[in-house]
């Protein structure tokens, strides 16, 4: 009688350990560390040596009399006359220019909105004046467009006054006469283009089965922006302001430009004071402090930007 054996058990092969979690996370963004180094480099090290020399008395025309001051040069920026006028100064021309231009993108925003021959065309045109160098358009506005002499303003009214039978019409030194509407005038030419783009996107976006029920029950086409189209594009018009203020706030080019802050700093704004007290008055210590309050500005507004598109995302990932 032959008796059956369990086979020998044989001992299970040793489980290799597992990475944690931790370690995983680590793996992926060690790629990303080069960038990331970069960044800091460039971004982070420049404006922590403006926060030092903020705190610094520092006229390079007085070299021996460096030395530290705290928090003077921050009190200097809230107190200072031309300082005051100068954000003063700032805050008009960003908001009159994120305003209008708003408002214009939204125009031209609704009749791209439409199919006609030649939208690409009419687009493609729209879009240009965005893509020109702020130094170029300045310089554009201020002596084809603005110039007494010969610019196209004043060439227009003259051809206006002569059709009418006068011998000519009044020459007008357009940037001396109103410096604040030229240097909004051509900025507004400017970014109109980019707040087309982000309400255009917005139109483009709409649910085509809300507005095709809105037809259907016989809503009118003001009635059917007001309550449907309008809601819709609330969060693109806010990118469209924060994203336009943040850039806006920063305007140097047309201000040198067209009117180097002139006549009596009615133009003068944050960065062209900034400039001023730098290259002109050489205190190191107080353009440094005046840059890190815009500096903190923008990044305030910046961050309602951020939040922004976030929902955004999140609402079109919720579709």
């Amino acid at each position: 009688m032959t008796t059956l054996t369990a086979p020998p058990k044989t001992a299970p092969p040793p489980s290799r350990p597992r990475p944690s979690a931790g370690a995983g996370k680590w793996k992926r963004r060690i790629p990303l560390l080069p960038a990331l180094i970069f960044t800091i480099v460039v971004t982070q090290l420049p404006f922590v040596a403006t926060l030092v020399i903020s705190t610094l008395q520092w006229n390079v025309l007085k070299p021996g009399e460096r030395h530290f001051v705290g928090l003077s040069n921050f009190k200097f920026v809230f107190t200072d006359e031309r300082l005051r006028t100068a954000v003063l100064n700032t805050g008009v021309l960003t908001a009159s220019v994120v305003l209008i231009s708003v408002l214009l993108g939204l125009g031209l925003a609704m009749l791209l909105d439409r199919r006609f021959i030649g939208r690409g065309l009419a687009r493609t045109l729209l879009i240009a004046p965005f893509l020109v160098m702020p130094v170029a358009a300045a310089l554009l506005w201020k002596h084809a467009i603005y110039n007494p002499d010969y610019g196209l303003l004043n060439g227009t009214l003259n051809a206006v006054y002569r059709f009418f039978g006068a011998d000519n019409g009044p020459t007008i030194d357009w940037v001396s006469s109103y410096p604040m509407p030229a240097v909004v005038l051509s900025l507004v030419w400017q970014w109109t283009p980019f707040m087309m783009l982000i309400i255009l996107a917005g139109l483009q976006a709409q649910p085509g089965d809300v507005l095709e029920a809105a037809r259907v029950d016989g809503a009118s086409a003001m009635a059917t922006f007001r309550f449907i189209t309008l809601p819709h594009l609330r969060q693109y018009l806010e990118l469209g302001i924060l994203l336009g203020t943040i850039y806006v706030v920063q305007t140097f080019d047309a201000v040198y430009t067209i009117t180097q802050g002139g006549p009596g700093s009615r133009t003068t704004n944050l960065p062209y004071e900034i400039y001023l007290t730098m290259f002109r008055k050489y205190e190191y210590g107080q353009a440094a402090a005046a840059g890190v309050v815009v500096v903190l500005g923008s990044i305030v507004i910046a961050t309602f930007a951020l939040r922004t598109i976030a929902s955004l995302f999140r609402e079109e990932v919720s579709r």
